[in-house]
């Protein structure tokens, strides 16, 4: 009797609890559906720029589930393959076949190789015996599958971790009644706000400091550019979940409820943080994700060396998202105390 009894209170708990049991049947199922979506969408044939090449090899590289397109100058291919529009050039001259590749993605270059090689062997109207001159424009052959997703992952735990610490660091804030005696004195609720995030983003600093040089002098992950810009991106990442947490921690009324927005925040920016190579429909779906250009500016600096100047939209759009989150916080506190 008694364990009945205990079963059926929490059974009365969870129906009571619309949040929990709403999570419980529709989170799977909302991930499910975005895996569904995401591998349907997901783009399986890669793109090569021609320089210069007969009709039959591009058909030929067509027959490797390879899209070929042709560009009538040097820079315009070349800014094509930076702009990761395609993930090689090919030109034939001079009795070689050059091939530029962007070997960021090792599994995606090995692919575009083979099917370039493949092309050559297979083609009577191409010489068989043209010399193949391949150079990594970015990356390297050898490129290990942990270099490939470094930048995802660093990214991602950053924002993981942040977004968790912070938001339940600020919600034991609210249920001790800190935040109440605090709103309590002559402060404005902005100033409020910035002060948590000065305090938490004190030690965001150290954490993404860890992170960083962990991931490139410890485990040797492959960097062509600057360390610092590195850190520099770690941190506003940081700084974006951290104001993000905080915000979704001030409509959270516990711990478990604050761990129930993971599902539905995190991992959904985990597919469109450029994990696969999506459609564009979906790619532009995956700009409204923080997480994005994290990643995106991480891999223009680890994998290509790019610097401050290619990578400062990603940043500021980081930043503006974190006002806005800010801003949303500041309004919402308004609900503890009215000034």
């Amino acid at each position: 009797m008694k364990v009945r009894a205990l079963a059926k209170r929490i059974l009365i708990q969870i129906k009571n609890d619309k949040r929990t049991l709403a999570l419980m049947l529709a989170a799977p199922l909302l991930i499910l559906t975005l895996l569904y979506f995401v591998f349907e969408g997901t783009v399986s044939g890669l793109s090569v720029g021609i320089i210069n090449a007969p009709s039959h090899y591009e058909n030929a590289l067509y027959e490797n589930n390879i899209k070929t397109i042709r560009y009538y100058s040097e820079e315009e291919a070349f800014k094509a393959l930076d702009d990761g529009e395609v993930i090689a050039v090919v030109s034939i001259r001079s009795g070689k076949l050059h091939a530029w590749l962007d070997g960021s993605n090792s599994v995606d270059a090995n692919t575009a190789r083979q099917a370039i090689e493949m092309a050559q062997r297979g083609q009577n109207t191409v010489r068989k015996d043209l010399i193949l001159d391949v150079t990594y424009v970015y990356g390297q052959e050898d490129l290990s599958l942990f270099d490939n997703f470094a930048a995802i992952l660093m990214s991602f735990l950053v924002f993981f971790f942040v977004f968790l610490i912070t938001g339940i660091s600020f919600l034991k804030e609210r249920t001790t009644g800190t935040l109440e005696k605090i709103l309590s004195t002559p402060i404005k609720r902005w100033e409020v706000v910035v002060g948590y995030v000065l305090g938490f983003g004190a030690v965001n600093v150290v954490q993404s400091a860890i992170i960083s040089f962990y991931l490139v002098y410890v485990l040797n992950v492959m960097m062509v550019g600057s360390v610092w810009l590195v850190l520099l991106t770690t941190l506003v990442t940081a700084i974006a979940a951290l104001t993000l947490g905080i915000l979704l921690s001030t409509a959270a009324n516990s711990e478990f409820q604050m761990i129930q927005f993971i599902p539905i925040v995190i991992v959904p920016q985990v597919f469109f943080g450029g994990l696969f190579q999506l459609s564009s429909g979906w790619e532009a779906f995956g700009h409204l994700m923080p997480l994005y250009y994290s990643a995106h500016a991480l891999e223009e600096i680890m994998m290509k060396g790019s610097g401050l100047d290619r990578i400062y939209p990603d940043l500021l759009i980081l930043i503006a998202l974190s006002v806005i989150f800010m801003t949303v916080n500041t309004k919402m506190l308004k609900h503890y105390r009215r000034i």
